[in-house]
């Protein structure tokens, strides 16, 4: 194996928590809020299927090839050069995707914060403290992930709770005016995020108790689709109908705090929530990507490929997108489709050629018999 050090499920699922929030803390009220008005709330229970769906998916063929990632398996199931092929549009798309997050980043701290800091020093300062994490390895992560992640819960958990005396519950009603077709429509982002889960394929090989890799995977999807909903129902209390029309509801949340007269403006918190968040999201997609790399390519360890990874991200950071509006249309739109088609729809392909190959051989089996 290329990746020597060993993760706990408990680990992988920490791990995984921020990966999959740190995005939609931020975006996910106001994308859900376009489609699904007062019925936000409800979009990332409906999304929440797809996760566990993803886990389950990513449990059963590593239950075939439990030394292995996708990149490595996708050649015995489909052959050598299908293999090859699948492995490296997995590349590409982490790469891509990983640079799309790498830009949402940027954004955010450069329209928050940072005005006048010229991108792509945001973009590579960020991909160099990632890659000292990556270079470390997935034990490394995961003790990132174990020390940053109850922080980044707690502070979240308080800002909801300085928020309580602002919240109107009445904004929520009433519940399926519409029906609940606008709930559906608008958890399509969510799904998006949810089928990310498909990256516990790349850290399963190594858990020291691999026969609980399930049950950590749904116990995160869980802790994923409470902290959603808690988002949504937070942002719609706060803001009704109009949080469609905030670009980080979140963020303007933070606005409305204030303790004591000197208790207030907390966007420094949320800014703190979002870049802990952020550096896992950005490692564990980093790691991934220079693992995969690694074993498409057949070398004996991934450290050497980590900076010329590290400069692509920067590259594909920078051309992601044009500009903030154009990324985030990409995100409410196309990219829904592009993350389900790979992380969801070719897996089940996989597992079901596994299945069917596996059929097909006992039958042959019991012939000669």
């Amino acid at each position: 194996m290329i990746e020597k050090g060993k993760i706990s499920s408990a680990q992988m699922a920490l791990m995984m928590i921020p990966t999959i929030i740190a995005t939609s803390l931020l975006l996910v009220p106001s994308m859900t809020g376009a489609k699904a008005g007062r019925d936000m709330w409800v979009s990332p229970l409906w999304a929440s299927s797809i996760g566990f769906l993803v886990v389950f998916i990513a449990y059963q063929l590593h239950r075939h090839y439990p030394k292995e990632t996708i990149i490595e398996y996708s050649e015995h199931i489909v052959g050598l050069i299908p293999g090859k092929v699948i492995g490296f549009l997995y590349l590409f798309f982490f790469l891509h995707v990983n640079g799309l997050i790498i830009r949402e980043y940027a954004e955010f701290v450069m329209g928050n914060f940072f005005k006048e800091t010229p991108r792509v020093v945001i973009f590579a300062s960020m991909v160099l403290v990632c890659a000292f994490a990556v270079r470390g390895g997935l034990e490394v992560i995961a003790r990132t992930a174990e020390l940053f992640v109850p922080i980044v819960v707690l502070l979240y958990l308080m800002i909801v709770f300085f928020l309580t005396t602002e919240l109107e519950p009445t904004n929520m009603l009433p519940v399926f005016e519409e029906g609940v077709m606008p709930s559906i429509l608008g958890a399509a982002s969510p799904v998006a995020l949810y089928s990310e889960f498909f990256l516990i394929a790349f850290m399963l090989p190594y858990l020291t108790d691999q026969k609980k890799g399930l049950k950590w995977g749904n116990l995160s999807v869980l802790s994923v689709l409470l902290l959603m909903v808690l988002t949504n129902l937070t942002a719609l209390f706060l803001f009704g109908e109009i949080t469609a029309d905030l670009l980080y509801p979140v963020m303007s949340a933070g606005k409305y705090i204030e303790v004591a007269e000197f208790f207030a403006h907390l966007e420094s918190i949320i800014m703190a929530i979002w870049i802990s968040g952020a550096f896992i999201k950005i490692s564990v997609f980093y790691y991934v990507l220079s693992l995969g790399t690694a074993q498409w390519l057949k070398l004996s360890e991934y450290k050497s490929v980590i900076l010329p990874v590290g400069f692509l991200l920067v590259l594909f950071a920078r051309w992601s997108a044009p500009n903030l509006t154009e990324m985030k249309k990409f995100l409410a739109t196309s990219s829904n489709f592009y993350l389900f088609s790979i992380l969801v729809v070719l897996p089940i392909l996989l597992l079901l050629i596994v299945f069917l190959r596996k059929n097909w051989s006992k039958r042959e089996k019991s012939k000669d018999d």
